[in-house]
């Protein structure tokens, strides 16, 4: 069904695995952290960061070598803990990704406002039009054909690492070194108002920051997603490893070289997107307007890498009988276009609504990122049930690294994303129970009882967001 011959080589999974996780997020990375937290904070902050991550990403290695023969979250989470298992961490992936593709939107329109300030907002009559327009086109390259896409996002991505080295290069030469140490562990209420209150500590500084480094990395599974297509499956493995250590790097560098330019007070009331307006006041407008196109450029490149994967997951688990068939649906250039299209209506009606809401990217990225705990975290416990067995403290530490850094993240972040994401889950039941029908398999009790316990809890977020209990922002 898949060509080896022709699979996605491994520089083209070590560019998905970075066009994936490089996107919106980066830009906007020093003025999120600004906002909540000194330098001495958040340093400490990406350091617990790239423990959990690195964690994560040590299991995916591992599970790749001790279980070649699954493919990705889906199987990892439907071997360990059952086919309920196996459907909450797909249907959370696809929503993730696809959700994830509404910031993208934003930050990109925003981007595009620099030129142009009726976009500016990033959620303008015309820039809902225009976001709308692009990810039509970018559903039908997929259509086209997954590797395609694949290439063409490796010569992307390689346009957009070239201006975020070019900025490292200008934050280390103007950096000063004075600016970045003055209040570099005290608190900052004292210099500024804010239009929230701001955390008054060490730690609820570094809590602060932990919603937007989990959102960078999201899109670090990528190259596991995509191994049945690689040319080798040991390649995605390595580029997983290859894409973290890069991801972790550059996404460090550049939230925290501002720090060193601007003062936190001008650092988090800077304009979206962020990295923008710090060049702009390093070298001027010319130097906007290069990081504006290097943006479109990104988020161009992060939201064909969104648009290939999500659609690999609801594949995966139709070929698993945890969706209806019609999802696992191939077209003559081996594309699930049947998923590409329901994708692309949901996320069309998503982008809709941006039109009336102020605080559409945020929403969007916690949203998302709520919904891909799920599925980092049953990663991690599988890596763990794996080392149970084989009575290896080595496979275990990784997973409970992982573990614990996507529990304590996603608690710190605000677990009333993962209630909202109780709702959508509602939704897929009706396809996992018609997948069910159709395998001539029976629910389990456990399988009935979560749903309703599930089911329960998305009629509560329901209600609490009709009487303005749970807010959407």
């Amino acid at each position: 069904m898949k060509s080896k011959q022709h699979g996605v080589s491994l520089m083209g999974l070590i560019m998905l695995v970075i066009s994936a996780s490089i996107g919106a997020g980066i830009y906007n990375a020093s003025e999120q952290l600004a906002m909540v937290s000194t330098p001495g904070p958040a340093l400490v902050a990406w350091l617990i960061t790239g423990i959990g991550i690195l964690g994560l990403t040590l299991s995916f290695k591992s599970l790749s070598e001790t279980h070649p023969e699954l493919n990705g979250m889906v199987e990892y989470a439907q071997t360990g803990f059952g086919n309920f298992a196996g459907f909450l961490s797909g249907w959370g992936y696809w929503l993730s990704s696809w959700v994830g593709s509404v910031a993208f939107a934003t930050m990109m329109m925003s981007a595009v406002g620099y030129f142009l300030p009726s976009f500016r907002s990033g959620n303008s009559p015309i820039a809902v039009l225009t976001a709308s327009v692009i990810s039509w086109l970018l559903t039908l390259l997929v259509i086209n054909g997954i590797e395609l896409a694949a290439s063409i996002n490796v010569i992307i991505t390689v346009l957009k690492l070239i201006p975020l080295v070019a900025f490292i290069l200008l934050g280390i030469v103007l950096f000063k070194a004075n600016v970045f140490t003055a209040h570099f562990w005290a608190n900052f209420t004292s210099n500024f108002q804010y239009y929230q209150a701001t955390p008054k500590g060490i730690f609820a500084q570094m809590k602060g920051c932990i919603i937007t480094m989990m959102w960078v990395f999201v899109g670090i599974e990528g190259a596991t997603m995509m191994t049945d297509r690689a040319q080798k499956r040991s390649d995605a493995s390595k580029a997983t490893i290859i894409g973290f250590l890069a991801l972790l790097t550059i996404n460090v560098v550049i939230s925290m070289l501002p720090y060193g330019y601007l003062t936190q007070a001008q650092l988090a009331h800077v304009s979206n997107p962020a990295l923008t307006y710090v060049v702009q006041d390093m070298i001027g407008p010319v130097g906007g307007a290069l990081v504006s196109i290097s943006l479109i450029i990104t988020i161009t490149g992060a939201w064909l890498s969104w648009t290939m994967l999500p659609v690999e997951a609801t594949t995966q688990m139709a070929e698993k009988g945890l969706l209806p068939r019609w999802f696992g649906h191939l077209n003559r250039r081996q594309s699930p276009s049947h998923s590409l299209w329901m994708t692309q209506i949901l996320l069309q009606l998503f982008l809709i609504s941006l039109l009336f809401s102020s605080q559409a990217y945020n929403f969007a990225i916690s949203l998302c990122t709520a919904a891909i705990v799920v599925c980092y975290s049953l990663v991690a416990a599988y890596q763990i049930k794996v080392g149970w067995h084989r009575h290896s403290f080595g496979l275990i530490l990784p997973g409970i690294l992982a573990l614990a850094f996507e529990l304590v993240g996603i608690s710190f972040a605000g677990l009333q994303y993962v209630w909202l994401c109780t709702i959508a889950y509602v939704l897929g039941f009706v396809f996992y129970i018609r997948a069910a029908h159709e395998q001539h398999r029976r629910l389990t009790r456990l399988e009935i009882g979560l749903m309703i316990l599930i089911t329960l809890a998305a009629v509560a977020a329901v209600i609490a967001i009709s009487t303005g209990k749970l807010a959407l922002s």
